[in-house]
């Protein structure tokens, strides 16, 4: 099986869905995006495939320096062959990768990540490798 990642944001009435959309592609580049209504909410979900979408995320997380805490959030969203984890859509729109619990970490809402493979592990650790203090890191070709 291939990868396949899917992400989706809720569009609050006060927020500019292109700015949703623009916070979904600052960390992950779809193949295409879709807008759901469910009722006077909307969604925006975008859907993309392979390691090679997940590339600004990879990147952000080393940027960043936050590898050990991505590590344990996506770990800890391991279910079967997913891995589901939410980032900060205000800080995402920023270019920022912040993993969040629930709303109450973001107000406006959450990106919430869906990301389907054979290996859940192997893709954690080429997303977000182990490190140690004083070694650099070790990095994994991606999974697919």
């Amino acid at each position: 099986m291939p990868i396949r990642v899917i992400a989706e944001a809720e569009v609050r009435p006060t927020e500019n869905p292109n700015k949703v959309r623009k916070a979904i592609s600052n960390v992950f580049t779809p193949s295409r995006y879709s807008v759901i209504r469910e009722g006077e909410w909307k969604i925006i979900r975008a859907e993309g495939y392979g390691s090679s979408s997940l590339l600004r995320l990879h990147r952000l997380l080393r940027v960043e320096r936050i590898l050990d805490a991505a590590r344990q959030y996506m770990k800890s969203g391991v279910i079967g062959n997913k891995i589901i984890f939410k980032l900060h859509k205000q800080a995402a729109l920023m270019g920022i990768v912040s993993f969040c619990d629930d709303e109450i970490n973001s107000p406006l809402g959450a990106i919430r990540f869906e990301i389907e493979c054979d290996d859940p592990k192997a893709l954690i650790d080429w997303l977000a490798p182990r490190t140690h203090r004083g070694s650099p890191i070790r990095e994994y070709p991606p999974p697919d």
